[in-house]
């Protein structure tokens, strides 16, 4: 029962060493200094890729991850939305409802302003 996952694997396996052993038979190798050099388009890069960034990039990524997932599901509903009738209708409205509510918290608290004067501002009535 358990020999086609067997295989599989082994299949698997034998296909990524083929083709890593291909690659450096066949690739080309270039001994110029500026081969291993990062760019990006073409344009030398400058400064240390170690850039700090502030956690609010990461706030709205993450807020972005979850509307994003969340709009995969409605989605996901208008596909079948005549299959799932009335109920899965007010389902969805009820989940569209809780989005719009944590997308007003969201803009209530701040988490969404990008100005520093609002910053500041936000900052000064703590």
């Amino acid at each position: 029962m358990l020999w086609p996952f067997v295989v599989y694997f082994a299949i698997v396996i034998a296909l990524a060493a083929a083709l890593l052993v291909v690659s450096r038979l066949l690739g080309e190798r270039h001994l110029q200094p500026a081969t291993g050099a990062p760019y990006e388009a073409g344009i030398l890069s400058e400064g240390s890729a170690h850039v700090r960034l502030l956690a609010r990039f990461y706030l709205v990524a993450v807020f972005f991850v979850i509307f994003d997932l969340e709009a995969a599901f409605i989605f996901a509903w208008a596909v079948a939305a005549r299959e799932v009738g009335w109920q899965g209708y007010w389902e969805m409205v009820v989940f569209v409802g809780v989005l719009i509510l944590a997308l007003i918290y969201l803009w209530r608290i701040g988490a969404l302003e990008w100005s520093p004067d609002e910053l500041r501002k936000r900052a000064g009535k703590r």
